[in-house]
């Protein structure tokens, strides 16, 4: 009898020792279902963001926000909570590419609970994303190229003239020639004269 006694509190003991470890792992909140869920690819971008947890939520400790691929965060409205449901409503249309939504619950321990996951919008009809154009020059540069190039061609002729100065060595060509003829003739007047001085 002693023996069974024994045996049947041994039992019971054991049996407790594995319900435990369970108690602390029920107590926190988890993430159970998610719209759109986890990895979709959606062909119609969804214009809110539901979650669904294991426990009820607390709407003043309740985040759930959506970043797109840049990091930038979406405008969407607060969450909305309905017992363990919080949902957000997405205030601009999503485009193609991928977004992450992050959010953050308290269990009714009062420990954190935070998470992410990723879907994707490909929507077929949605026009591809804009190819960068070209970069152009802004008028005020324009008008500065052409203000230089305008005082580049007004210069050329300057420096024409500056050059062909620099060429003559400061006298005119025709100057030059004309001394050299007119030497000559005196030099042919001089030698005339004194021919017919000696004759006589």
């Amino acid at each position: 009898m002693r023996t069974r006694t024994v045996s049947a509190l041994l039992a019971a003991l054991f049996t407790a020792a594995l319900l435990v470890p369970a108690t602390p792992a029920a107590a926190h909140n988890s993430l159970q279902e998610a719209t759109p869920v986890r990895d979709a690819r959606l062909t119609t971008a969804p214009t809110q963001v539901t979650l669904r947890f294991l426990q009820r939520l607390n709407p003043a400790f309740t985040t759930i926000t959506l970043r797109d691929s840049t990091d930038r965060q979406v405008p969407a409205s607060a969450p909305a909570v309905d017992g363990a449901t919080g949902t957000v409503t997405i205030e601009e249309p999503l485009a193609n590419g991928t977004y992450t939504v992050a959010y953050r619950v308290v269990s009714r321990d009062g420990h954190p609970v935070q998470g992410s996951y990723r879907f994707t919008v490909a929507d077929p009809a949605a026009p591809p994303a804009a190819a960068p154009s070209p970069a152009t020059p802004s008028p005020a540069a324009s008008a500065d190229v052409s203000a230089g190039a305008a005082a580049g061609a007004d210069a050329s002729p300057a420096s024409a003239d500056a050059s062909t100065g620099a060429d003559d060595g400061g006298l005119p060509v025709g100057i030059l020639v004309g001394g050299a003829v007119a030497a000559v003739a005196a030099a042919g007047v001089t030698a005339l004269l004194l021919r017919r001085r000696r004759a006589s």
